[in-house]
C-alpha cells in the first residue's frame, strides 16, 4: 500500500483535480508520505483525505498540500519560505524540495521533534526550525518571499503580513469552523496587500501559545 504504484495513483488523482504544476507533481510522487503518519495509518497515506497525527492535529489531504504549494510557486520560485505549522512535516518536505530555504514554526514540541527526525532522515537540510507561537511568525529571518500557513486563524495575523517581502505571497486558510476560505495574499511593490479567495477548505484552528 506504500508502493510506487500507489503513489502514481495519487498523482493521477491530483491531475484529475486540476493540479498542473509538474514540479509539484514530481515532488509529491517522490516524497514518501507514509513516513509522516503513524505506522497503523500507513496504508491510508496516499488516500485523498486528511489523517490524524496526534495532539488533535492532522496531515492535510494530498490535494490541499499540492494546491497550496502550487499557489506558492505560481509567481516564480521563492528563495525563502516561512511555514507556520510544521505539523507532520510532510508539507515542509514538499517545500524544502522545491525552494531554496524553508523556515518552519511549530507550537507543539512533540510534533516538531517527530517531524524533524523524519525530515532529516530524508536528507532535507535546507530547513530551520523554531518552537514558537506560529502567529508571531519568525521575524529574525524576515522578509519572506512566501509564507504558507497550515492552520486557520479567524483573521490574518498582522505580524505575518509585516514579514512578507515586496511582491511576496502568503497562502493561508481564513475563517472559523467549517467556514474557511483558502486565500492567496500578495504584497505589492508599493506595500499594499491584495487578497484572492481560492476555494473552501477545512483546517484545524491556528492556536496561540506553545507547548
Amino acid at each position: 500500500m506504500t508502493s510506487q504504484r500507489t503513489r502514481d495513483r495519487m498523482i493521477e488523482r491530483l491531475r484529475e483535480q486540476k493540479i498542473r504544476n509538474r514540479n509539484v507533481l514530481a515532488t509529491m510522487r517522490q516524497i514518501p508520505r507514509h513516513l509522516f503518519v503513524d505506522e497503523a495509518l500507513a496504508s491510508r497515506a496516499y488516500e485523498d483525505s486528511a489523517l490524524p497525527i496526534g495532539l488533535r492535529q492532522t496531515i492535510s489531504q494530498p490535494y490541499v498540500v499540492a494546491r497550496m504549494t502550487e499557489l506558492i510557486l505560481e509567481d516564480g520560485k521563492p528563495d525563502s519560505v516561512l511555514e507556520v505549522g510544521t505539523g507532520s512535516g510532510y508539507q515542509t518536505a514538499i517545500l524544502a524540495s522545491l525552494t531554496a530555504q524553508v523556515y518552519t514554526v511549530e507550537r507543539l514540541t512533540q510534533l516538531q521533534q517527530r517531524a524533524r527526525r523524519c525530515l532529516q532522515s530524508l536528507d532535507l537540510h535546507n530547513i530551520e526550525y523554531l518552537h514558537s507561537d506560529g502567529g508571531w511568525g519568525w521575524p529574525d529571518h524576515a522578509p519572506y518571499d512566501a509564507i504558507l500557513v497550515t492552520a486557520a486563524p479567524a483573521e490574518i495575523p498582522t505580524g505575518l503580513l509585516g514579514q512578507m517581502a515586496a511582491n511576496g505571497v502568503m497562502v493561508i486558510p481564513i475563517g472559523e469552523g467549517r467556514h474557511q476560505e483558502l486565500t492567496k495574499i500578495t504584497r505589492t511593490s508599493k506595500g499594499e496587500f491584495e487578497a484572492e479567495v481560492i476555494e473552501s477548505v477545512t483546517f484545524v484552528p491556528l492556536l496561540t501559545g506553545s507547548q
